[in-house]
């Protein structure tokens, strides 16, 4: 079997990376495609995967949509090339040259919907299947498989993933020295217009406070303001998982790394406009309570949450013990995944 796995972001790659592992170790083919996004290449390269570079990233509605178009034709010549028998992907490419070509289409998508309709028009229309989270306010059709899980235990459950304490010398750290990690993102995405997270004054608030509990590292998207520089995570992406595992806390305006920290038993807070609008990240406050989400207008709030959580004595054992509720209920997404493709095809 040859299987074309498309990809458009760095987390995509982590999610399909252990499987397609297996894949080939059953003798199938793999090939990536990919939009080139920072880190996207460095961590197919990490993992020693064959890819093809589809797409540049473009800004504006007229930008998206000539890259849409680069991207699909890109796509559709490269699964003619490898004679895919099947396509995955985060993507609404795939779908389209599933249509034109012999191959099948497979979109694992874990968002809501109504929170990313442009691609749910786009893409759900012409997919052969659509994959998502059992927690997800979707209406389900007879195209959609749902599974008890996320995204991030495809990569991040125990199954898959042993954390590396020499991670702390990496950091430059002693072993069991609490670090905190801060992730700032850019708000490029095409799903990011009109949102926004921590200010600039919430930063170097954050910083302030968590440098008396520990050291603080930043991971950014984009240009870091000289001030934070000092500050910048001093590991290569591949590494950033093992990091996180270890850390007291993670605050992000981001949403991926929110849940990899939740999945992972590390305290997250997250501050940005999209709180209370995806069902993965809400199950996981509500029900599991491993993450807590504040409004940009609600910094206060969120420092003072923060300070409460460090002054527990407990914390990372009262985390532990969340985690493995939320483990107990979930599947290990890797394996589903693998059980899953066998079958469809």
């Amino acid at each position: 079997m040859n299987i074309l796995i498309d990809i458009g972001h760095p987390a995509h790659v982590h999610l399909f990376a252990r499987a397609a592992k297996i894949w080939q170790g059953k003798g199938h083919q793999v090939l990536f495609t990919i939009r080139n996004r920072p880190m996207v290449p460095e961590l197919l390269e990490a993992l020693h995967f064959q890819y093809s570079i589809a797409s540049t990233p473009r800004t504006g509605v007229i930008g998206q949509a000539v890259e849409l178009l680069e991207h699909d034709w890109q796509v559709f010549c490269a699964a003619r090339r490898f004679r895919a028998d099947i396509m995955l992907g985060t993507s609404v490419s795939i779908t389209h040259v599933s249509k034109l070509t012999p191959a099948r289409s497979v979109v694992f998508n874990e968002d809501d919907a109504d929170y990313i309709k442009p691609f749910a028009y786009l893409a759900y229309p012409f997919a052969d299947a659509i994959v998502i989270p059992a927690c997800l306010r979707d209406k389900k059709t007879n195209k959609h498989y749902t599974y008890e899980g996320y995204h991030e235990l495809a990569y991040l459950h125990p199954n898959q993933f042993t954390p590396d304490p020499a991670i702390f010398s990496e950091l430059g750290m002693k072993d069991g020295e609490p670090y905190f990690i801060l992730r700032l993102v850019a708000f490029k995405a095409h799903h990011d217009t009109g949102q926004r997270g921590l200010s600039i004054n919430a930063q170097r608030k954050l910083i302030n406070l968590l440098n008396q509990y520990g050291k603080v590292f930043i991971t950014n998207e984009g240009k870091l303001p000289e001030e934070f520089r000092p500050y910048q995570l001093p590991i290569p992406p591949h590494r950033i998982h093992h990091a996180l595992y270890y850390a007291k806390m993670l605050i992000s305006d981001g949403q991926t790394m929110t849940i990899e920290a939740a999945v992972l038993g590390t305290p997250s807070i997250r501050c940005n406009t999209f709180i209370g609008k995806c069902s993965v990240i809400e199950e996981l406050e509500h029900k599991y309570q491993l993450t807590f989400g504040f409004l940009p207008n609600e910094e206060n709030k969120m420092l003072d949450k923060i300070t409460l959580l460090l002054k527990l004595p407990d914390l990372q054992q009262e985390w532990a013990y969340r985690r493995e509720k939320m483990l107990s209920e979930k599947v290990d997404l890797t394996s589903w995944m693998v059980n899953f493709i066998d079958k469809f095809e």
